[in-house]
């Protein structure tokens, strides 16, 4: 099996050409079931998923409109309307949060790293299931205000929303670099004070 272009086409679908239908419930059960697989260090399992759709995207528009007119006093209003306008442009947002342990085998950033690749499962998933999606992080993603409102632990982080649904517009390819420009093989150590 050669066909890798479930992962070499993926692309991200602008998150205003995202539109209904959004995963049906069973779909969306494949999708996250396929972000369990994620890479993860001695079985911590360092994510969780939060599942916003429906009445509850405006919600957390309200949320995003309040944390912005505390991070941003000093707003314009369009500033303001932009932020409180973002949930609402797909029918489905998967917000994947870090849950990090301490733990003295597993650093921080290999949990941190676990969640990540949990958020590219799941568009990965979306894709093969026919749905658009993209990852997006922004202010809100650090916000304490946005933290608290979505019930997040003191270990806990947002790692990204990703805006799921079916894309309006096909996508073009995405250009992307050779991995050769990015590829070297390593042979021997370069400078060291290693004693030999």
């Amino acid at each position: 099996m050669n066909d890798l272009s479930f992962i070499t086409e993926q692309a991200s679908c602008p998150a205003n050409n995202l539109d209904e239908p959004a995963p049906s419930s069973q779909q969306l059960e494949l999708i996250l079931q396929a972000a369990m697989s994620a890479p993860d260090h001695g079985e911590l399992t360092p994510y969780r998923f939060l599942v916003i759709e429906g009445e509850a995207r405006y919600e957390l528009s309200r949320v995003f409109e309040q944390a912005t007119i505390q991070r941003l006093p000093n707003a314009d209003p369009a500033t303001v309307e932009k932020q409180k306008n973002k949930p609402l442009r797909s029918p489905m947002i998967i917000v994947v949060v870090a849950s990090i342990t301490d733990n003295p085998k597993i650093p921080e950033i290999e949990q941190i790293l676990s969640a990540g690749c949990a958020a590219q499962h799941i568009q990965l998933a979306c894709r093969q299931l026919g749905f658009g999606s993209i990852w997006l992080t922004g202010d809100n993603s650090y916000d304490m205000n946005v933290y608290e409102a979505l019930g997040l632990d003191i270990n806990e982080r947002v790692i990204g929303f990703i805006y799921v649904g079916t894309a309006s517009q096909a996508l073009g390819k995405k250009n992307r670099p050779s991995a050769k420009s990015r590829t070297t093989f390593w042979k021997e150590p370069q400078h060291t004070d290693f004693a030999v």
